[in-house]
């Protein structure tokens, strides 16, 4: 009996479930956090986007817990955000502390779960836009007219005690124009702007970024007309800069045809050789030896043919005089011995010419080595 009455509740389970599932009825889709978003780095909202609600009233909540915590707590305020928001007063808010946070969606039918997002207070900082945005032309007595643009940083953000650092960016465009024209102002809160057409009604805007985050959006457009004495654009100075240019650089091919130079010759002058003090590579090329030499101080070198026949002819005359000695001595030394001597003196006649051939073929170096006083004996 107890079987049949469990049958009979699971029966009745499944057709209910069925009932709903014909009807459309399914548990909810997953939400995303899509954006989380301080504007003054003190407090900070995020937004989340609801999945399918499977055709039933669905419950959204929200909860974190700080990295390093079990600690889980739910969103302090969903209603200063707007719709699928939760908003983090200066309260719940720490710095440099790192949120993990979900967002949890129930309905009858069951519950599903988001992704987390790790959120860091110090990198989400996306200010709002700066305030009080005004235009004025100016004309000064010694300088070109212009357009002064001023504004002051967002209401909320405090940048006097340095607790937040802004920067700023300006951008303008004629009235009918398609695109923009962007300046970046840095750190002040004014900018002067040259160079506007004469007689145009011009759009600004302003916007402000922090060291670590966001661009905020555009300050509400301003709008000033530009009276018709205003100097127009001075295209003139580029011209000039771009004929005085080309003057230049024509005058300088002038000069280089004018010497004979290549302009690559010019830019890159060769390298200079080792060159060694009185040292002329043109006598050199030219074969001119003994002018090469003599610039080293070397006269006569290597000796020429006449230095060879004066040898020669040294050696000869010597010969000459030993000749005429010869028989002086001999008569003064007549006697038993003068055959003797005789015989010498043939001897030695015969004996000269060939060393006077051997010289001969000496190379002339040799003699340079040789004695000045074995030479003159």
């Amino acid at each position: 009996m107890k079987e049949n009455v469990a049958s009979m509740i699971v029966f009745l389970l499944l057709l209910f479930l069925n009932i709903r599932l014909l009807k459309g009825q399914s548990p909810p889709g997953k939400p995303f956090i899509f954006k989380c978003r301080s504007p003054e780095k003190e407090t900070f909202t995020c937004w989340w986007r609801p999945g399918a609600d499977g055709g039933l009233p669905t419950n959204y909540t929200l909860t974190y817990h700080k990295e390093g915590e079990t600690i889980t707590h739910e969103c302090p305020d969903y209603k200063t955000g707007g719709p699928n928001s939760c908003y983090f007063s200066k309260k719940h808010t720490s710095i440099w502390t790192i949120y993990i946070i979900t967002v949890n969606a129930t309905n009858q039918m069951g519950s599903s779960v988001s992704d987390p997002r790790y959120v860091d207070v110090t990198y989400i900082v996306e200010p709002d836009p700066p305030v009080n945005l005004t235009l004025e032309v100016k004309h000064p007595e010694d300088r070109k007219p212009y357009l002064w643009v001023k504004w002051l940083p967002p209401t909320l953000v405090d940048v006097r005690s340095g607790w937040l650092t802004l920067q700023y960016e300006i951008r303008l465009k004629p009235e009918k124009a398609a695109e923009w024209e962007t300046h970046f102002a840095g750190q002040q809160t004014q900018f002067k702007i040259l160079s506007l057409y004469p007689g145009q009604k011009y759009l600004v805007q302003v916007r402000c970024k922090p060291d670590h985050g966001f661009w905020s959006v555009w300050s509400p457009e301003s709008s000033i007309q530009i009276p018709n004495d205003f100097t127009m654009k001075d295209i003139t100075v580029w011209i000039f800069v771009a004929v005085l240019s080309t003057i230049i650089c024509l005058i300088m091919v002038w000069a280089v045809a004018l010497k004979g130079y290549s302009m690559v010759t010019c830019i890159f002058p060769p390298v200079p050789g080792p060159k060694i003090k009185g040292f002329d590579t043109h006598l050199l090329e030219k074969g001119k030896s003994e002018e090469l030499l003599s610039a080293f101080g070397c006269q006569d070198f290597p000796p020429t043919a006449d230095c060879e026949d004066l040898l020669v002819e040294f050696l000869e005359v010597d010969d000459s005089e030993d000749q005429q000695l010869m028989p002086a001595h001999s008569k003064e030394h007549s006697g038993p011995g003068s055959s003797k001597l005789g015989t010498h003196h043939n001897k030695l006649n015969a004996y000269i010419p060939a060393k006077i051939t051997r010289q001969r073929r000496l190379h002339p170096a040799a003699f340079l080595n040789a004695n000045p006083i074995t030479a003159q004996r």
